[in-house]
């Protein structure tokens, strides 16, 4: 296994004496403006932070595990809290300052003198007047436990146990509250990088490892040897079977895991996305991975002069409920309203995708939701509007022992719970659908 330092942010980072920049400030402005009144992305205000590139690699992975692990954990460090206040404050900041030492205090392993010490002197330069509350606060935490409390929406949590039972349903609460492994999808040698890294060899072309610095860092990150994709994820493509010299069309492309993919295969790759900024971290990623595809920023559904092709993959936007554990902002940022908005954009985007399919081809249509009306409900519609569609079969050989459920002919979903005993599987749903040649 890999050493302490590659393996897991230290909690305990080093004194600085140059106060800025600071990795407890970084996480406090990154919780602010997720759990604002914006509900902004929580990984695009920690990449977009000016401080994210000015600290080092073992401060960043610091700062990116406070705000993530109070996002995964928010209400029951409120619960904590609670009990301690006379009243809740009104300023989110003061709220998120407690929070911040809290999570030192009760989940990690940061000392109790350097967590409530760094938390108020924090205070101080950030919000001055709520410096002596936070002392006492965190002083009063040091030595109790973290209360039990569901963190998953109640309205979620219901909607887990309409579609796949009590047990199972809790047994996903549980699964996305656990900090995921770091999976990385290497082509050509997967077995000689899991060995290089102290991690395992997962599915067709997955190494699944516990590091969490920085990815820039990891052996193989220049040289474009691999990519960052979970190993649910990185399943979906080795589905197609033998792509080499077909056209393969990626629809809602970006940030370009699945299309690098389709490259190396060996498929004649054309990748749509309709935001610019996101197509250009999908173009920097396959110049890093020596990769050429033609991009294209467009709507789905304007891509007539295209043609027609042989393979349509469609990994479409939908509520993501599926990747909490990677981005746990989902639990304070979804509602229940949310889906009703992803629905028509998904059927639309299905029609475009068979617009673009040629006869006897292979359309791919994948979601990272855990709701069955964004998968298998969203497909049985699109069968009854299109009458000539036929399910494809899937060849579970092609899974290399990943434990994804059959969800109906030529459809398959994981779960995060599944794999639970090798650090969990984002959640997916897939349905291989094909159009006769005839």
């Amino acid at each position: 296994m890999a050493s302490r330092p590659d393996s897991r942010p230290d909690p305990r980072p080093g004194p600085r004496p140059d106060r800025r920049p600071d990795p407890r400030a970084l996480a406090l402005d990154v919780l602010n403006g997720t759990l604002g009144p914006d509900r902004l992305p929580a990984e695009a205000l920690f990449d977009r932070h000016p401080a994210t590139a000015l600290l080092s690699a073992r401060d960043r992975a610091f700062a990116r595990l406070l705000y993530t692990t109070c996002l995964r954990h928010l209400r029951a460090l409120d619960a904590a809290i609670a009990p301690l206040l006379e009243r809740r404050p009104k300023e989110l900041e003061r709220l998120d300052l407690l929070r911040l030492g809290a999570v030192q205090l009760l989940l990690l392993e940061t000392p109790p003198h350097a967590a409530v010490m760094e938390t108020v002197a924090l205070a101080r330069r950030r919000a001055p007047r709520a410096a002596g509350l936070v002392n006492a606060v965190l002083r009063k935490l040091v030595g109790t436990a973290l209360p039990a409390v569901e963190e998953v929406p109640e309205w979620l949590l219901a909607c887990w146990r309409r579609a796949y039972g009590d047990d199972t349903a809790a047994s996903m609460a549980r699964a996305v509250l656990r900090r995921p492994p770091l999976d990385l999808t290497c082509p050509n040698d997967p077995d000689g990088l899991a060995a290089r890294l102290g991690g395992r060899r997962l599915g067709a072309a997955s190494v699944r490892t516990e590091r969490h610095g920085a990815i820039t860092e990891i052996e193989g990150y220049e040289a474009g040897t691999w990519w960052v994709q979970d190993v649910a994820a990185a399943s979906i493509v080795p589905l197609l079977g033998d792509l080499a010299g077909r056209r393969a069309l990626d629809l809602c492309a970006a940030p370009g895991g699945k299309t690098a993919q389709l490259v190396a295969a060996g498929a004649e790759v054309t990748a749509v996305d309709r935001d610019a900024r996101r197509m250009a971290v999908l173009r920097g990623n396959l110049e890093r991975l020596g990769m050429t595809a033609r991009t294209i920023v467009a709507d789905a559904g304007g891509l007539d002069d295209l043609g027609r092709f042989d393979v349509v993959l469609l990994d479409a936007p939908c509520t993501a409920t599926g990747t909490i554990r990677r981005h746990p902002d989902i639990l304070r940022h979804r509602r229940p309203g949310d889906m009703a908005a992803m629905l028509p954009v998904q059927a639309r985007l299905l029609d475009a995708a068979l617009d673009r399919l040629a006869p006897g081809g292979v359309l791919l249509y994948a979601v990272c939701s855990l709701q069955p009306e964004e998968g298998p409900e969203q497909i049985d519609l699109l069968v009854q509007r299109c009458r000539d569609l036929e399910a494809r079969p899937i060849d579970r050989a092609r899974l290399h022992g990943l434990p994804f459920r059959d969800a109906g002919a030529g459809r398959l979903q994981s779960l995060p719970c599944d794999l639970a005993e090798e650090g969990g599987l984002d959640g997916f749903f897939v349905a291989c659908l094909s159009r006769p040649a005839g």
